[in-house]
């Protein structure tokens, strides 16, 4: 009889703190920066990157030390934060560049339906095509998946590679365009620091290379340093915005009653970190503050991934979470009193991709992918290349397309086979064996694969069994025998690989729809 009053009494406090949240109807600022890793921020360890409003995010509110981002590249992460599904579940959206199809709720559209005005500036969903609500391909000017746009304002950027848009003052202009009372949502979307820079930015800021903290994949020399200069010198430009924003909730007296979370969508836009399934790449910068709903200076180890965002803001803004959405909310943890872990369940995360970039062949096959998958826990991380026959970042032949153009490129491809430094080339650009493990404790930077050794077999057979067990509760079409259809959903720039393979009329929305339908 007690612990039936008992459990009566815990579903009706539940209940309770359900129906607060409702009648409380905080407001959301999402914001996110555009090739920004997680070490680059001051409060993760950096020392080189001065990042004080991330900072202050996090000692006033929570710092999550175990954030994913499902699949490291901008169009499949956002699309994963937006939907609440995970990247293997969202068909054409699991590639980059795709053409985004109507049939996803994406979560500001879903709060806009329940009462909540909604917008966003900078960079939103993207790169691809989407319709948007309004039915035509003008959808970008107008609207984003991310929300409504506000875009008015510009600004003169202090170095060349900085955008001009004015991120802070156009969600100025949100705030006094919102009706009165009425709760928000915002995504503030910095394009900072996505390529390309100004080369020695960095001499024009007065910065001291000496300063600058190289990676383990790396060659330390001026190059490399001073290509990380210049890229801090971007990631300090999205904590300016984050700082702005902040002041313009607190002259309204909206600071403690707004939400917010600043992350990024995936690792900085060097070799073996954007694009690529090593830690640098998908392991992001994730803190988030509410007021006095949120204990300040806790840190939260509980692993949480993109697709939990948007069940969580679902369940912040007391809106039914729809079917659609697999993610798991993490709004316990964001309220939990204690540090540490908050749930033992939550002890590792899948990640995985397809096709990012152009650029990649497979005898008659254009523009296919890299098909991987992966398991991370607290301990290891364990990498299936399902294709290790192709090149992990593109054709040699066109460029290395799936790794931005950078002076730490340029540096890499130049070395020679003979050269003592060449094995940095093959870290970076390099052919990979179908199984690959990491010990995240002793080499973060993912350089020593383990898989080969007998001594990790049995580590490496539970965790491949595992994934593949979890990924076909999923209903993931590359564990279930159906993954060739990830090579053919079409890449949107269509004219740019007619050119880039010399097949004026090849058309791959019609390979397609022979293939598998319209």
């Amino acid at each position: 009889m007690l612990h039936h009053r008992f459990c009566l009494l815990l579903i009706a406090l539940l209940v309770s703190a359900s129906d607060s949240f409702a009648a409380d109807r905080p407001n959301i600022l999402f914001i996110i920066a555009d090739d920004a890793s997680r070490d680059s921020m001051g409060v993760y360890g950096s020392t080189y990157v001065k990042t004080p409003s991330f900072d202050r995010i996090a000692k006033e509110g929570v710092l999550f030390t175990n954030a994913y981002n499902c699949n490291p590249k901008c169009a499949p992460a956002r699309a994963c934060l937006l939907t609440g599904r995970y990247s293997w579940q969202l068909e054409e959206a699991c590639n980059h560049n795709p053409f985004l199809s109507e049939k996803w709720s994406f979560y500001p559209y879903l709060l806009e339906e329940q009462g909540y005005f909604v917008g966003y500036t900078g960079k939103g969903w993207g790169p691809g095509i989407w319709q948007g609500i309004d039915g035509g391909k003008s959808g970008f000017k107008s609207a984003n998946p991310a929300g409504h746009a506000w875009a008015k304002r510009t600004l003169k950027p202090p170095y060349k590679g900085i955008s001009n848009t004015d991120y802070a003052a156009n969600f100025e202009d949100f705030l006094n365009d919102r009706p009165d009372e009425q709760p928000f949502c915002f995504w503030l979307g910095t394009r900072e620091p996505h390529r390309g820079y100004g080369k020695d930015n960095w001499k024009l800021d007065g910065r001291d290379l000496s300063e600058v903290t190289v990676p383990d994949y790396y060659p330390d020399n001026e190059t490399i340093r001073g290509d990380l200069a210049d890229y801090a010198i971007e990631v300090e430009w999205y904590d300016k915005h984050i700082g702005l924003a902040l002041q313009h909730l607190e002259q309204r007296n909206l600071l403690d009653n707004t939400l917010i979370i600043a992350t990024s969508d995936h690792g900085m836009p060097f070799p073996r970190v954007k694009g690529q399934i090593y830690d640098d790449g998908f392991h992001v910068p994730l803190a988030a503050r509410w007021g006095d709903k949120i204990r300040p200076g806790r840190t939260v180890t509980d692993f949480v991934t993109f697709p939990d965002l948007a069940p969580t803001l679902m369940e912040v803004a007391g809106v039914k979470t729809p079917e659609q959405m697999t993610g798991q909310s993490f709004l316990p943890q964001l309220l939990a009193e204690q540090s540490g872990r908050v749930d033992p369940k939550r002890d590792h995360t899948l990640l995985g991709k397809e096709r990012h970039d152009i650029g990649r062949t497979d005898d008659d096959l254009l523009s296919v992918g890299y098909p991987t998958r992966a398991i991370r826990n607290d301990h290891y991380l364990y990498v299936r290349n399902y294709k290790s026959n192709r090149w992990p970042v593109g054709d040699p032949q066109y460029g290395f397309m799936n790794c931005d153009a950078s002076p730490t490129k340029s540096f890499l491809l130049g070395l020679s086979q003979n050269d003592p430094q060449y094995h940095y080339f093959e870290l970076s650009f390099g052919k990979r064996p179908v199984e690959e493990l990491y010990d995240m404790t002793s080499d973060p930077g993912c350089v020593n694969n383990l898989a080969p050794l007998a001594a990790y077999a049995e580590i490496k057979r539970d965790l491949s069994e595992q994934m593949e067990r979890e990924l076909t509760a999923q209903g993931d079409p590359r564990i279930l025998g159906k993954g060739e259809i990830f090579d053919f959903y079409p890449n949107c720039r269509i004219d740019r690989q007619q050119k880039l393979y010399e097949k004026p009329d090849w058309n791959p929305v019609q390979v397609f729809e022979e293939k598998f339908g319209k």
